[in-house]
């Protein structure tokens, strides 16, 4: 059983439901977003998501584009996302996905990635323009270094395909709740919640569900369908209006705002 699925466990056994944050890497800059990834960590996050930063990021909305850009203006890389991860690893025990575009680890290495990320303590990959036989060569190499493959899935995922997204998917399986590209929003929508009960047909994994999830209503909602929530381009706008003084701080109040029990960011820092 890997570490996702084994937190995933914990989570149903205390009787509530996953939050998983998403930061991009280095931004602002490297040693402010390790410290920002360690509060997340401290307010009790059960899951963090760490983008790699990518010149271009088509799923992204403006956003996450703009902390991608702020984080490869301060010279961050793959290898510094995976040298942050290591440090984060001296720190703290939660999970953490690495969340990036094929063409960076390609240019890497899946096999190369796959042994440095067993040995830094990463948990599992989510790779957002990797598709079929593609995925699943990549979960094949994943898998053998007991790493999570986390799929995405949006509600114009035909069920021949949600099937076969599924069916490569390890750790949990995440659900767009739109289409288009990763943004706040405030509308409620039920297209996640069709999603994800389609899906549930297909597999029996932990399902998140993120994009535009934004207010501590839009989380509830998730609660009440999904088995974790996802938060992104909130908390990176929470980091776009910081610096490197105040960002873990911001970050903070954001989250002891949006859900109380995640109070106090950053103070055990």
């Amino acid at each position: 059983m890997s570490t996702i699925q084994r937190k995933f466990e914990q989570i149903r056994d205390a009787g509530r439901k996953g939050f998983i944050p998403f930061v991009t890497g280095g931004d602002p800059e490297i040693d402010t977003s390790l410290q920002i990834a360690l509060a997340l960590a401290a307010t009790g996050a059960d899951i963090i998501e760490l983008g790699v930063p990518f010149s271009d990021p088509m799923a992204d909305g403006p956003t996450i584009q703009r902390s991608s850009q702020r984080a490869l203006d301060s010279g961050t890389n793959l290898k510094a996302v995976l040298d942050l991860i290591e440090k984060f690893r001296e720190k703290s025990d939660t999970p953490i996905v690495l969340f990036s575009y094929l063409n960076p680890l390609m240019q890497f290495g899946f096999e190369k990635l796959a042994g440095i990320a067993a040995q830094i303590g990463i948990d599992g990959i989510l790779v957002t323009d990797a598709i079929d036989e593609e995925a699943a060569d990549i979960a094949k190499t994943l898998h053998s270094k007991d790493l999570d493959l986390i799929s995405l899935i949006a509600p114009t995922t035909t069920d021949e395909r949600l099937k076969k997204v599924c069916d490569n998917a390890s750790g949990f399986v995440y659900a767009v709740s739109r289409a288009g590209v990763t943004g706040a929003r405030s509308e409620k929508s039920s297209a996640a919640q069709i999603l994800v009960e389609r899906a549930r047909k297909f597999t029996d994994l932990p399902i998140a569900v993120g994009f535009g999830i934004s207010t501590r209503e839009q989380i509830l909602d998730v609660w009440e369908y999904a088995d974790a929530a996802v938060v992104g381009s909130a908390i990176v706008a929470e980091i776009e209006k910081s610096d490197a003084r105040n960002a873990v701080k911001n970050v903070g109040a954001f989250l002891n705002g949006l859900l109380p029990q995640f109070a106090k960011a950053g103070e055990e820092i």
